[in-house]
């Protein structure tokens, strides 16, 4: 894993070794091994490198890194998981070989096949930028699930990216502005969805896109173009639906699985995995122990708070499988101590409060290993979420009412009720189910009147009409979720978390054969007489027994809203103080501060509306 910086600014007037080396700098975190710059100043372009060594720990998997021709230089970061099987076929066609790295292989591919085919070639995770010196064009890349980040943008005629905002914050003239909207979006979902960042005129990358650049070309004229849709994916897997029996999937699966693990397997440095004692990192841990000749390395992390802790199902898992388990447990103090890092950890206003145990969890696995399998995913493929059940039943409930009775309702309702009076008429407002989803699963509803000078755009989440692309109403929520959360939120979660201490995070359940497999399932094969993520659960079944994970799911979290009323108030009252919000300008004070004095009486929880707020206000404290 690495981190990737670097500008095209043929006008430049500054020195750009010097500028991408600043950089380059701000990544240490990501790539503690290595440091490499290449700058063609004449040309104006400028690539920057943090290395972490995983695959040909040897100077020749240095990057920046040309091809043997000359034409191309790469950075990248990630991994392609099936570059030993690209390199004998490039092999055959008379290419060779001076390392053992990926990086050589994904840069020699490029050479042989053109940028896009190389790409669409490629199984792995990968955030990448490649330098056509002969057509003198830069070509950002983002791997099909959007699990490597790719941060770019103009200032004036100069073109920024990098792996993370604070690599674009380091050149001597970025100077943009706070984009409100995107903080109302932030209100609304607990992260900043891409393509938007949450400054005005720096955008995220979208996964599973390329965007060109040219010396001469004007930020109004480029857009990101795809080379794998997800959209089309679930598209054709109606068009051609997977034919044969449960036992035929649960064969297919496991076949798939056990060959994305092994291929995430390979490494030069130690390797291991999380473990929660779920169903997916059980499933992971299962399929990595199954195809070692030693025991796994597997990682937990235990809370003194019960109702937060999991430590145990994932020991009795361990014990099972005969991995070697590190099972630590966090105090609160512990927890307490990483928020102060969490602005500079995330880099932009996130407010996920799992990105609290994440990081606890990357830390602990990081002082044995530098490479860590994550069970991420098997929820949106596969329908694991509670919601996906509970929106749907509240649907069939209030959709029986006819439309005109709803209305009245309503109306009735409008009188006298208390606070939640307004989520009782908005409900029964709701004219289908997927505005309902949507609503439901946002945090300030009204945002835009939270936050000063936001204009609302719309988004994927209020565009009803892209939904449609599967006729059942839980696989619409499953592709939402897909597109948005899973990259925006978890993935964005565990990146950052992991990189921040060095560590390489790999998920095998979002290989993306792994990911068309899912999508040519019937719903009925996915969810079977109401139980979620079937074919995940008769995989596991043949490497543990139903005891050890047919249990009620439970989230990763701490209990922020206990800590909010404790040790946290002061903190808190600090940020959300109503002189503090009305000199920064962002917020109208009345509301937030109305919600927090509930919070601290006890008599209402609001402690996620305020963990959006606090996790802004945090970040802006920390930028300023």
């Amino acid at each position: 894993m690495c981190g990737v910086a670097g500008v095209l600014s043929p006008s430049a007037r500054h020195s750009l070794h010097d500028v991408v080396t600043r950089m380059t700098a701000a990544l240490h975190h990501r790539g503690p091994d290595d440091t490499g710059t290449w700058v063609d100043q004449d040309r104006g372009i400028a690539l920057g490198h943090k290395r972490l060594s995983i695959v040909d720990l040897s100077p020749l998997g240095h990057q920046p890194m040309q091809s043997a021709n000359g034409r191309y230089w790469l950075i990248y970061n990630g991994e392609i998981y099936n570059h030993q099987t690209l390199r004998k076929e490039l092999e055959s066609l008379g290419r060779r070989f001076r390392s053992h790295s990926d990086t050589e292989v994904l840069v020699e591919a490029i050479d042989c096949w053109g940028i896009g085919e190389a790409i669409r070639r490629s199984n792995g995770m990968f955030a990448s930028a490649v330098w056509d010196s002969r057509e003198q064009r830069l070509t950002l890349a983002r791997d099909r699930i959007g699990i490597k980040p790719m941060y770019y943008g103009w200032i004036g005629d100069t073109f920024l990216f990098g792996s993370e905002l604070k690599a674009l914050r380091a050149h001597p003239e970025f100077h943009c502005e706070v984009d409100r909207d995107a903080i109302a979006m932030l209100l609304r979902h607990s992260y900043i969805p891409a393509p938007c960042s949450i400054y005005r005129g720096i955008k995220k990358l979208p996964p599973g896109t390329t965007l060109e650049i040219s010396a001469d070309t004007k930020c109004h004229e480029v857009a990101p173009v795809p080379y794998w849709d997800m959209k089309d994916i679930a598209k054709q897997g109606l068009i051609e639906p997977f034919q044969g029996s449960t036992e035929d999937v649960t064969n297919e699966l496991e076949r798939l699985l056990r060959d994305s693990v092994q291929q995430r397997m390979v490494a030069d440095v130690p390797l291991g995995a999380f473990l929660s004692g779920g169903i997916d990192s059980s499933l992971v841990v299962a399929l990595m122990q199954s195809q070692s000749s030693r025991p796994v390395r597997t990682f937990s992390i235990g809370f003194h708070e019960q109702e937060f802790n999991e430590a145990h199902y994932a020991k009795a898992v361990a014990t099972h499988l005969g991995t070697d388990h590190t099972e630590y447990y966090v105090t609160a103090q512990e927890s307490l101590d990483v928020i102060p890092r969490l602005p500079e950890m995330f880099d932009e206003p996130f407010a996920d409060s799992s990105q609290i145990p994440t990081y606890l969890v990357s830390k602990i696995t990081r002082e044995h290993v530098t490479v860590s399998l994550s069970g991420d995913g098997g929820d949106e493929l596969f329908g694991g979420y509670n919601r996906y059940a509970h929106t749907e039943h509240i649907w069939k409930k209030v959709s029986r009412l006819p439309r005109p009775l709803r209305t009245l309702a309503a109306a009735i309702l409008q009188v006298g009720m208390p606070w939640r009076g307004e989520d009782v008429r908005r409900l029964l407002r709701t004219p289908h189910a997927q505005a309902l989803y949507g609503w439901l699963n946002i945090h300030w509803k009204d945002a835009e009147k939270i936050v000063s000078g936001a204009q609302s755009p719309p988004t994927v989440f209020e565009q009803y009409a892209q939904w449609n692309i599967r006729p059942d109403f839980v696989e619409q929520m499953m592709h939402l979720d897909t597109i948005t959360y899973l990259p925006d939120d978890i993935l964005t979660k565990v990146d950052r978390a992991s990189m921040a201490v060095s560590l390489e995070a790999r998920v095998p359940l979002l290989d993306y054969r792994v990911v068309e497999f899912a999508w040519s399932l019937p719903l009925d094969m996915k969810v079977y007489r109401g139980q979620t993520k079937y074919p995940l659960r008769q995989v596991l079944r043949r490497y543990v027994p139903d005891a050890l994970f047919e249990r009620p799911k439970v989230g990763f979290g701490v209990p922020i809203d206990q800590w909010l009323r404790g040790p946290l108030r002061d903190w808190a009252e600090d940020l959300l103080s109503e002189e503090r919000l009305k000199r920064d300008g962002y917020f109208e004070p009345t509301r937030i501060r109305n919600k927090w004095q509930r919070h601290l009486d006890g008599s209402e929880d609001w402690h996620y509306h305020l963990w959006d707020i606090l996790m802004f206000q945090a970040w802006h404290n920390h930028t300023t």
